[in-house]
């Protein structure tokens, strides 16, 4: 199969589980045989870390896009030529300072300020390469943005959304937090199968994700609300969806965290669910 380009949903998106994959993202015993013909098939599973700490959205989307295009130039050169290169992988971890970003899909509307309100807010604004809506990424929040070449993983979309939501759903359990999935939506929740319309027992939302894959290489990723201020949310309609709440672990938990204690957290998850060997070398 071949993916020429794909964009997933920060918000929105058929929630496929992985066999073996329970709703509240507890995997069973792993089937070895499989794991072992995995293995034998990988190319490179080791990825570069680096830790970007606050930096403008712009910035790292170019910095991202760089990596990205690097990558798909081996694998084009690769393709053409006949040659086995090995492909690099990129795990980069940031803050934004305040921005609202709209993925291809969105619709302008779900941003509820005007020009000059998102100043007054110390916000900008803008149009994302992801699929989706509308998010907000903000100071004390980890995002997470995967540059890797799944031909060195696996090759399904579906599978590569679901773990970084495992990857998620297992920090959170670091932290006493229990979360999971909501069919037909993507991301992390809490109270994923309330119907309550009370704001602390509805479902919500505490890590948001939207990629974009092209030639099976991946760029965008997921946003993890630490200590986000989560009235930014109340200025946009979140992912498109109304009838749902935002929250954070500070919110959760009712104290400030430490971020990057959960940071090395969830950079440890997201290597056990790929199976990743990190190179720490990256580090900023």
């Amino acid at each position: 199969m071949r993916v020429s380009c794909a964009r997933v949903s920060f918000c929105k998106g058929a929630v496929v589980l992985p066999h073996g994959l329970s709703q509240t993202g507890n995997y069973p015993a792993e089937n070895k045989r499989q794991k072992n013909m995995d293995d034998k098939n990988l190319q490179n599973r080791a990825v570069i870390f680096q830790d970007l700490g606050l930096i403008d959205y712009q910035a790292a989307l170019e910095h991202q896009l760089n990596l990205f295009n690097e990558t798909i130039a081996v694998k084009n050169h690769n393709r053409e030529s006949g040659e086995n290169l090995p492909s690099k992988n990129h795990l980069l971890f940031c803050e934004h300072p305040h921005v609202f970003t709209l993925g291809k899909s969105g619709d302008e509307k779900h941003l509820l300020l005007a020009p000059q309100e998102l100043a007054q807010a110390q916000a900008t604004y803008f149009r994302a390469s992801r699929g989706g809506d509308i998010t907000y990424h903000g100071p004390g929040q980890i995002v997470a943005y995967p540059i890797l070449d799944l031909d060195n993983f696996f090759t399904d979309i579906h599978r590569y959304m679901r773990s970084l939501e495992e990857a998620v759903i297992r920090t959170l359990a670091e932290l006493g937090i229990a979360a999971g999935r909501i069919e037909g939506l993507t991301g992390a929740w809490l109270d994923w199968n309330s119907d309550s319309l009370d704001p602390k027992k509805r479902p919500r939302k505490i890590c948001a994700m939207g990629v974009k894959i092209s030639r099976w290489v991946t760029m965008h990723g997921l946003a993890l609300n630490v200590n986000t201020d989560i009235n930014y949310f109340n200025y946009i309609v979140p992912c498109g969806v109304s009838d749902k709440g935002v929250t954070s672990v500070q919110h959760e938990l009712n104290v400030p965290q430490d971020i990057e204690k959960i940071k090395a957290i969830l950079k440890n998850k997201i290597a056990e669910v790929f199976g990743m060997k990190m190179a720490e070398n990256g580090n900023r």
